[in-house]
């Protein structure tokens, strides 16, 4: 095992190589989508969440198609719950901080109709969540079978964003990083930036995921503790770092978009292999996590539903993280 200060500099230069990435990949994928017609809300909840969540998902398949273990086949399953978790209070929380620190406000001219398609995309996840933890409630012959529908679900969801309203774009559409001088670069450019990104994103990912791991040997940080508490964290980052870069540019709309896409691809696909492959049985941790989850997209879905979200709605979303933690400890649950 390397030293403690190589660990953490390791850690850190991961995370900074995948923010750097983070870059090409957003800058690309806008590129795409607008060569496609897709609409910016549909390139934030499918072209960019798909490719950002694409990691997790083949982690997540391989742990349960190919664990040589009963214990890491539920690595895999409590990465299909923890996932939603951090993206539905971390992930949306560091937004509505990224928001304070660029002092750019929530409620834009267009706030209304973007709220109201995010409260329909917390709807959505809602009823395929409590589906996904009552499924994990219960053992019968035929559950394997359910996976497909798990996956019909998304399908679904690309369906109704693909001819659902976009509204109109926000800012303009910075040059395409791998051709900066053109002004009209061309497709198969664009798609080569966000695939080189991704492949990017991915190497960088699983050396964070590495780190953080080798960090929780040096602290005597149990196993279950790393998998369940942090190790999410770290491997829901590139959809975090896209939602700080999009604020940045002053895109709202799209880091928004990113992170509820997120959320439904982590609800559904990865849902399906452990459904496929596993008995999918839920401990009590992954039954809190899951609770606390709900909770948090009830709130979520509440804020935009009713129009009142705010920054510092959003900001408080890590509480509920926060007391998902406590709950774990207080419970002795790790």
């Amino acid at each position: 095992m390397p030293p403690l200060f190589l660990t953490v500099l390791i850690l850190l230069g991961s995370a900074g190589v995948i923010y750097l990435a983070c870059e090409f990949f957003v800058n690309g994928v806008e590129w795409i989508g607008e060569r496609f017609a897709v609409g910016q809300k549909a390139t934030g909840t499918i072209l960019a969440a798909f490719g950002t969540a694409l990691p997790e998902s083949v982690v997540t398949f391989v742990a349960v198609a190919f664990g040589a273990s009963p214990a890491q086949k539920q690595i895999g399953v409590g990465a299909a719950l923890g996932g939603p978790l951090v993206l539905a209070t971390i992930a949306y929380a560091v937004v509505g901080w990224t928001l304070y620190a660029a002092k750019r406000p929530l409620k834009t001219a267009t706030a209304a109709a973007d709220f109201k398609g995010l409260s329909r995309d917390q709807g959505w996840f809602l009823v395929i969540f409590v589906c996904k933890l009552a499924v994990g409630l219960v053992a019968f012959a035929v559950k394997p079978w359910l996976g497909l529908l798990f996956l019909a679900a998304y399908a679904a969801y690309v369906w109704q964003e693909t001819r659902g309203e976009q509204g109109e774009s926000e800012g303009e559409l910075e040059p395409l990083k791998f051709a900066p001088r053109s002004a009209h670069p061309p497709t198969s450019m664009a798609v080569l930036q966000t695939l080189v990104a991704l492949v990017v994103i991915f190497v960088a990912s699983r050396l964070f995921v590495g780190q953080i791991d080798a960090l929780g040997h040096h602290l005597g940080l149990q196993p279950q503790l790393l998998a369940l508490l942090i190790s999410p964290i770290a491997t829901e980052l590139p959809e975090t770092l896209n939602a700080i870069i999009w604020i940045r540019q002053g895109k709202i709309r799209l880091a928004l978009a990113n992170i509820s896409g997120a959320m439904m691809i982590q609800a559904t696909i990865p849902t399906a292999f452990g459904i496929f492959f596993t008995p999918w049985i839920l401990d009590p941790a992954l039954i809190v996590a899951g609770g606390v989850t709900l909770a948090a997209v009830l709130t979520l879905f509440l804020g935009f539903r009713s129009g009142r979200m705010s920054r510092a709605w959003l900001s408080a979303m890590a509480l509920l993280y926060v007391a998902f933690v406590a709950i774990i400890v207080a419970m002795h649950l790790t």
